[in-house]
């Protein structure tokens, strides 16, 4: 009878060992994944897991971060909450609550978390950062900024919807994740791999590409976001790579290896050929195997690319660097933008328009996640950068801020009860201007617009800079300007004074066509004089250095 009982004992030790070694190897094989970064993937593997009458607290920390890695932040606070009331929670679960209530719009409950982190630490210099963001998020909000913002319902959908691009006058680009899964599932969203699509009126459609053999546009991988140069003839799109990391077991026993990657971002730059974007190029800086690089932003041009990047040499986690072109056509080596712009943390999403570098920052006192800031080139410096508060900036991610005008644009944001990303609109009405007080003295340049050779049309890219002029005139109606036009020293000294007499009456007749009093408008044509650089007749030069001497200055008179 003994025998039996210990035979039966054994029996049940032997099926409560094999069950106990089962439930470890699933554990591991969800932590595996989660390694992986297959967050939407496991994190209901996870919830099995927690859902048990005593789970383990690393089942229940996983919960909560998968919800926080997917922006699921309504569930992670419930989540972290639960987590941070165990005794022997990781202090860093605290630091996770904190950020998920601000990121719901609760900035007071996350200052008493902050507080409660940080009394654990040692950081000092981010504890006054992170209060000082929830005090923020409380002030700006009650505050009135001049902007208004609301979602653009013409790029909506139930997808992921952000990076949106001008493309000629009436067109944009943008990246979605609303393809289904054609593309295969990105397992650490759960849907579908981001890819471009275009705007014509109400028409919106996958962006046409010509990727031949390239494996970076036929596989797996998120596409975009992408930029243009002012012709919209060359563009640079952001591909995310996939790169090798390592390989571990999957449990002690079983030796078959489940890959780790690393996520990276590169360039590529595309060319417009029959209405198809084709001669794809890698952009000479990427670096996959060590860093990544992406996000372009142009010059107006041409002659300066700004991206992100976390290659080595930098301020922080990722940066925003440039590269001006050389001569040859080639880009320099990158340049970091420096500590005015960039933090210890996390800058990127630029964006140039007109001098004025707009891009978003972790690191910079704002309202939580993802601000947006803008900061003003003066030579070879950069302004201090400006918040641009409330209700462009929320407690949640902020970026991709696109303007022609300054005035009017778009911005992508995960705020409100989205986990998604959305495209919103936004209008800045600025304060009614002092009659006495312009801020334009006499000989400000308020923009130079440029020509095709032996051209005097009013380009894509210039529409956009006679708009802001168009706006700066209506708001300060006691404003004169004049419109001094120039030729390069291409055909003879005669013939360029009338292309340059023709080309300011071009400027002219737009402003006058968007409702600007014609005795507001001086002309003056100068032909081939006063060229910005060496090009005179004889020296041999770039078609981008001809440029810049093709252009219309306009200058306040008054």
């Amino acid at each position: 009878m003994k025998k039996i009982l210990i035979l039966s004992l054994f029996i049940v030790g032997c099926s409560y060992k094999l069950f106990a070694q089962e439930q470890l190897s699933k554990q591991q094989m969800v932590d595996r994944m989660f390694e992986r970064e297959e967050y939407a993937k496991c994190l209901p593997l996870y919830l099995e897991l927690a859902a048990k009458s005593n789970p383990q607290l690393v089942a229940l920390q996983r919960v909560a971060d998968c919800y926080r890695l997917i922006n699921d932040y309504r569930h992670a606070e419930e989540w972290y909450r639960d987590v941070t009331r165990y005794p022997k929670a990781n202090s860093e679960n605290i630091y996770f609550y904190a950020e998920a209530l601000l990121a719901n719009n609760k900035p007071k409950e996350a200052r008493d978390q902050y507080i409660k982190y940080y009394s654990l630490t040692n950081d000092t210099a981010t504890r006054v950062r992170k209060l000082a963001d929830c005090d923020s998020a409380i002030k700006w909000a009650a505050e009135k900024s001049g902007y208004e913002v609301k979602p653009a319902e013409r790029f909506d959908s139930n997808a992921s919807d952000w990076g949106l691009a001008f493309y000629g006058k009436d067109d944009f680009a943008f990246v979605s994740d609303r393809g289904s899964g054609s593309n295969g599932i990105y397992e650490r969203t759960g849907a579908g791999y981001l890819q471009l699509y275009r705007a014509t009126g109400n028409e919106i459609k996958p962006w046409l590409i010509d990727v031949k053999d390239n494996k970076f546009f036929n596989g797996s991988y998120n596409i975009g976001p992408i930029a243009f140069t002012a012709m919209g003839d060359t563009a640079y799109i952001t591909v995310t790579t996939t790169v090798s990391k390592k390989s571990l077991p999957v449990h002690r026993g079983n030796m078959s290896g489940q890959g780790l990657y690393e996520r990276r971002l590169q360039l590529f730059t595309a060319v417009l050929k029959d209405n198809i974007w084709s001669d794809l190029t890698p952009f000479e800086y990427n670096n996959v195997k060590e860093y990544s690089v992406g996000h372009a932003a142009l010059s107006l041009d041409g002659n300066t690319i700004y991206f992100t990047s976390d290659m080595p040499g930098g301020q922080g986690k990722t940066d925003i660097w440039f590269c001006k072109k050389q001569p040859d056509g080639k880009w320099s080596k990158p340049m970091n933008c420096g500590g005015i712009i960039n933090t210890k943390d996390e800058e990127a999403f630029p964006v140039i328009n007109a001098g004025t570098l707009y891009y978003s920052s972790k690191g910079l006192p704002g309202m939580g996640g993802f601000d947006i800031y803008k900061a003003e080139r003066s030579g070879d410096d950069w302004s201090k950068s400006e918040n641009l508060k409330y209700p462009v900036n929320s407690t949640r991610d902020d970026f991709y801020f696109v303007t022609r005008d300054g005035l009017n644009g778009y911005l992508s944001s995960n705020r409100d009860d989205g986990r998604s990303d959305d495209i919103y609109s936004f209008r800045f009405t600025p304060p009614p201007a002092n009659p006495h007080e312009t801020g334009f003295a006499p000989g400000l340049v308020l923009a130079n617009i440029y020509y095709d050779l032996d051209k005097s049309n009013i380009r894509p890219d210039a529409i956009i800079e006679l708009d802001k002029v168009v706006a700066i005139l209506s708001r300060n109606p006691q404003i004169k300007v004049q419109l001094s036009s120039y030729t390069d020293s291409r055909a003879t000294k005669d013939y360029n004074v009338g292309l340059s007499e023709r080309r300011s009456a071009s400027a002219q007749a737009y402003l006058i066509d968007h409702g600007i009093e014609p005795g507001r408008l001086i002309t003056a044509s100068f032909g081939e004089n006063n060229l910005v650089n060496q090009c005179a007749d004889e020296v041999t030069c770039t078609e981008a250095q001809h440029q810049l001497n093709r252009r219309t200055e306009i200058t306040v008179l008054k």
